[in-house]
């Protein structure tokens, strides 16, 4: 049945883009940025309708209710203020979401029959997320607040305090003192907890951490005990300067539980995962409250380790590892409405696939393999999740949990990709790497004729531990190449993920070994299989780990490739560890610090890869031309890499250029500035490909 089942998903996939596929417009980032895109997906309590966020443009983003009956579909708000964080009531007659209507992000109500919601909270500050309990009295929020603060006046005091000084410095005791594009400051995402009064407000919230230096892990890390008894969240303990100090290197995040009740002013948070020094995330409980189930990993410092199922049963207090032999790493997980089972989301070959966990008997059941799956909620026998694929965007789609009657139930994007021409893709696997099988994708040109020759796009993923799977990426979208004429190639190289956790961890330690041979290896197989490919015409591509690639092979493949395209891209591996934020990452890859002391997580060996896998080792080698484009808010790969890299290409005399985005950081995400970024990219491809 199985087999049968995955011919009639790849028969639908197709058919649910055979409108793009006859077209003949092409697919341009003008278009990608106009898409209509999902949030906030959720099946009502009753299961009868589904909520869904749908942002049309930044200022035209609303709620939307469709009857799983019929399949009618009604705009359930459209103020000029847009609504995110969308959770229903448990009798399902209304919904709570999040809206900035009064000028700060607060919690709004809306039943569904009536055309005004209210307002429930007013707070000083604003509401940055929020989750509900299930008998809908208890709230979980989180504020961004000032640690040591006994309520939110105090936060909005030091904040006065902080705007009337004179002075503008940034001080600190110890890492991290930035992350990702911004610089710590002294206030910190905090989590409280509130009970709604018997008008139906929500006044009076406590902080449960109120003097932990540091963010938790956020709204997604936290799951209400079904009674409103208690709640779970995933954060680094920083209950102490102390606690904190190891935060820029270790992995070891936690799941920290305490009790709640009405009228509480002080907290006792118990860390349950407390002998697990590596990562701990996504706690859940089980509607009945038997069960809290989370994901961890086994390997301290390692953020690309596999994340296992673990299980605890709330009544005799044990916890146990579930399929923990099964080899594939856990993105999501939510309890089956019986919750006698688990739906969980797995990169797996590829895809981001479905699958169905028992732990009674550890086992795992596929359900659903086609495409980037996730979003997942249920009702009865029916799943619900959204989708996308490499050639169409995020739609929500239900399956039964046997995997079979799939079906499309929104088509937001239908009328703005009508006529569009997308490209055809498929899967391939060659021999790598000491012979062992390797994936990727292949798409022709969206304008491809039998019998002519194309020019290549050779994308390489980031990570390094990612994918470039079968998935409708918004920075990185494979059709675009396609619809300039280009044949997109991509190999998941060793370190991939979706494919075994030995296979991801064996990049660890070789950064230039495995994944070039992969490279190398791939390109010369899928020349000889799709013979249209052009392989005396082709430019590699990539961003972060991509673009530290293209640095190495600009001195380690010198002579692949007509041009190169360095997004992000490390180039100087000792000054990237220096200046990076989050220093678990260089050190479990690397295997230690740059200076080469020894790491733990090395298993005792000296660290020679800084020098070892260092791009700018390999200069003399260069020749090449190649575009940089870096993010100048980027601290995980900080912009002096790309200077680095560009200053090497114009004293060497190869032709180059220098792309900076003042205000982006590691990805380009405002549509203006991605407009830019392509046009850039295409502009350097034209010059050194014939079309």
């Amino acid at each position: 049945m199985k087999k049968i089942f995955t011919l009639v998903a790849l028969s639908l996939a197709a058919t649910l883009s055979a409108h793009a596929q006859s077209g003949n417009q092409d697919f341009t980032v003008e278009k990608l940025n106009q898409l209509n895109q999902l949030h906030d997906v959720n099946v009502s309590p009753q299961g009868d309708s589904i909520i869904y966020g749908l942002k049309k443009n930044a200022s035209d983003n609303h709620l939307y209710q469709q009857d799983l009956k019929t399949g009618k579909v009604s705009q359930l708000t459209n103020h000029k203020k847009g609504e995110s964080n969308v959770v229903w009531a448990d009798d399902g007659q209304s919904v709570y979401f999040l809206s900035a209507r009064t000028g700060s992000s607060q919690i709004w109500q809306k039943a569904l029959n009536e055309n005004k919601a209210k307002q429930i909270s007013d707070f000083p500050v604003d509401v940055n997320a929020f989750k509900l309990s299930k008998n809908g009295q208890l709230f979980s929020l989180s504020f961004t607040v000032k640690p040591g603060c006994d309520d939110l006046a105090c936060t909005v005091a030091a904040k006065k305090t902080d705007k009337e000084k004179k002075y503008n410095i940034r001080a600190y005791d110890q890492l991290m003192v930035r992350h990702w594009d911004v610089w710590a400051t002294d206030y910190k995402e905090h989590l409280f907890v509130g009970h709604l009064s018997k008008d139906g407000q929500l006044k009076n919230v406590k902080d449960i951490m109120p003097n932990w230096q540091s963010d938790f892990a956020g709204m997604g890390q936290v799951t209400i005990h079904p009674n409103a008894t208690s709640l779970a969240f995933s954060a680094k303990d920083s209950s102490s300067k102390a606690a904190a100090k190891n935060h820029a290197w270790t992995t070891n995040f936690d799941i920290f539980e305490v009790a709640i009740s009405t009228g509480q002013t002080a907290f006792n948070l118990k860390n349950i995962t407390e002998n697990n020094k590596a990562w701990d995330a996504n706690p859940v409980y089980s509607s009945n409250g038997r069960f809290l189930a989370y994901k961890a990993m086994k390997t301290p410092g390692y953020e690309a380790d596999k994340f296992t199922l673990q299980l605890r049963d709330n009544r005799t207090g044990k916890t146990r590892a579930v399929a923990s032999t099964w080899d594939r790493s856990i993105n999501s997980l939510a309890f089956s409405p019986d919750n006698k089972s688990l739906y969980v989301v797995a990169q797996d070959v590829g895809q981001k696939s479905i699958f169905s966990i028992t732990p009674e008997f550890d086992e795992v059941r596929k359900i659903y393999n086609v495409g980037s799956n996730g979003d997942i909620t249920s009702y009865g026998n029916k799943i619900y999740f959204t989708r996308h694929t490499l050639n169409s965007p995020k739609d929500i789609f239900t399956i039964d949990d046997l995997g079979d009657q799939l079906k499309q139930l929104t088509a937001i994007n239908k009328d703005k990709l009508a006529g569009v021409k997308f490209a055809d893709y498929k899967q391939f696997n060659f021999k790598g790497w000491n012979d062992e099988i390797v994936h990727g994708y292949w798409l022709k040109p969206a304008n491809f004729q039998e019998g002519k020759q194309y020019p290549i796009a050779f994308l390489v993923h980031g990570g390094p531990q990612g994918s470039f799977g079968n998935m409708f990426h918004y920075r990185w979208n494979a059709q675009l190449w396609a619809a300039q004429g280009y044949g997109v190639v991509m190999v998941d190289f060793h370190g991939s993920t979706g494919y075994g956790q030995e296979f991801t961890h064996s990049i660890s330690r070789d950064w230039g070994g495995k994944p070039l041979e992969d490279l190398q290896k791939g390109l010369e197989f899928i020349v000889k299989d799709q013979p249209w490919l052009d392989r005396e015409n082709a430019c590699a591509l990539g961003a972060s780990y991509g673009g530290y690639m293209m640095n190495w092979i600009a001195g380690n493949w010198p002579t692949g490739f007509k041009c190169l395209i360095n997004h992000a891209g490390l180039y100087d591996m000792p000054s990237f560890y220096q200046s990076t934020e989050e220093l678990w990452f260089p050190e479990y890859d690397m295997g230690g610090p740059s200076w080469g002391k020894e790491s733990g997580n090395a298993k005792g060996k000296v660290s020679i890869d800084y020098s070892k896998f260092n791009p700018a080792a390999y200069v003399n080698n260069w020749q090449t031309p190649m575009l940089v484009i870096q993010g100048e808010l980027d601290y995980r790969v900080p912009y002096a890499q790309s200077l680095g890299a560009f200053t090497t290409l114009q004293r060497k005399g190869i032709d180059s250029r220098l792309v900076m985005f003042p205000d982006e950081d590691h990805h380009i995400r405002k549509p203006d500035n991605l407009v830019v970024w392509y046009d850039e990219v295409f502009k350097w491809l034209e010059k050194y490909t014939k079309k």
